[in-house]
């Protein structure tokens, strides 16, 4: 039987783990499906070689929740879960949601507002010095400055009001194995700087010589003070962040704030289908963590226990929608083999009821990239939508 991976120190020691390479925190509850970016992300560093443990809703009520597997020898690896954390508490009228599907019995509670900056300022308390990294959702979309919706104002990026080391953002997979392996050789921060899909903070402008070893164009944002003083610079900044989204044409961005600077590195490229298959044939249990048995189980896990992803991505770039933002306007897709692998193991899980609830992606039957261009590997269109005003000729 496949083992979970550790929440507890006794599971670790029950594994011969003695001390983990990375610990992540999670606002959702532990569920070992690739459906949740917290387990599919530990899995992947299990994979690699990484003893990794995760601490899922830590009671921020209670300082030692944060320290119950100890320290971590490379860092902490922290995200609000597979929601922003503040969607997740919150309607679009600003009224408490009574529910959290992501939580034990589907009860809300279980994480904080703002999960992200709890969860780091509680780690900075309880340990000196220690490398925090942010992922996910809520990190991803407040990676530089922006409108809160909350409170009606304009926010600092992330990583300064959070005081994170780094952000790796969007889906991470391939930047977070990259930062990885330069922490386990002694690296830091200088050395991180030239990975794609991170962010990170200096004291001092990004000289353009170095960007140009890069090979790679940087651009200056509008700085965070200039939105206060008129707000058509940060409409500004939002259309040059979406036109340097592409792994393929996107330079360095750099984004003046008080006395600092945050740097975004372009995206990681797509992954190819077969690190595709790689990931999705990594070894969950497709479980919720036993622990939550008595509580009734994670609702979200039902909504997804049956289903098989097939691809991410998307072209579509909806105005009202954050997909193509997050993960990305280029299609990647599973094998046809590595679909019927996964459909086999549904089959034999004892609860199957003898059919598959969907085969798809976060987005509307996109299956593959959407023209010969992408296909070859060059990219999206720069300053073109493949679906707006109207759909592209060229879509396959």
């Amino acid at each position: 039987m496949k083992d979970f991976l550790p929440i507890s120190l006794e599971e670790a020691r029950s594994q011969g783990i003695d001390e983990f390479d990375f610990i992540l925190i999670s606002g959702d509850a532990y569920v070992d499906h690739p459906s949740f970016g917290s387990a599919l992300i530990a899995r992947l560093l299990e994979g690699a070689g990484y003893k990794v443990g995760i601490i899922p809703q830590p009671d921020m009520s209670d300082p030692e929740s944060i320290a119950v597997l100890g320290r971590p020898r490379l860092a902490f690896l922290l995200s609000s879960g597979n929601m922003d954390s503040m969607v997740a508490h919150y309607t679009a009228n600003k009224k408490p949601r009574s529910q959290d599907f992501y939580s034990p019995g589907g009860k809300a509670g279980f994480r904080p507002d703002r999960a992200l900056f709890a969860y780091a300022n509680a780690v900075r308390r309880k340990f000196k010095k220690v490398f925090l990294i942010g992922g996910g959702i809520e990190a991803s979309l407040r990676r530089l400055s922006h409108w809160d919706y909350w409170q009606e104002k304009f926010r600092k990026s992330i990583l300064l009001d959070a005081k994170l080391d780094l952000i790796v953002y969007g889906m991470a997979e391939k930047a977070l194995l990259e930062v990885a392996e330069v922490l386990a050789h002694g690296g830091g921060i200088e050395e991180l700087k030239n990975i794609r899909g991170i962010v990170y903070a200096g004291s001092k402008k990004i000289d353009e010589i170095e960007a140009k070893k890069l090979g790679l164009r940087l651009s200056y944002l509008p700085s965070f003070d200039s939105f206060k003083e008129d707000k058509k610079h940060f409409a500004k900044s939002t259309a040059l962040r979406m036109k340097e989204n592409d792994f393929y044409s996107a330079g360095i961005l750099v984004e003046p704030c008080d006395t600092r600077f945050v740097v975004q590195n372009p995206p990681s490229p797509p992954l190819s289908q077969e690190e595709m298959d790689a990931v999705y044939d990594l070894p969950f249990t497709r479980k919720a963590h036993p622990v939550y048995e008595k509580s009734g189980g994670i609702p979200a896990l039902k909504e997804v226990a049956f289903s098989i992803t097939s691809s991410r991505g998307c072209f579509g770039s909806c105005s009202f929608c954050s997909l193509a933002f997050h993960t990305g306007r280029i299609i990647q897709s599973r094998s046809k083999e590595s679909l019927l692998k996964e459909a086999k193991i549904l089959t034999e899980d004892p609860d199957f009821k003898g059919y598959i609830h969907d085969l798809g992606g976060p987005t509307a039957n996109f299956y593959h990239k959407a023209c010969e261009k992408q296909e070859a590997g060059k990219g999206a269109c720069l300053g073109k939508e493949c679906l707006w005003p109207s759909p592209c000729s060229e879509i396959n």
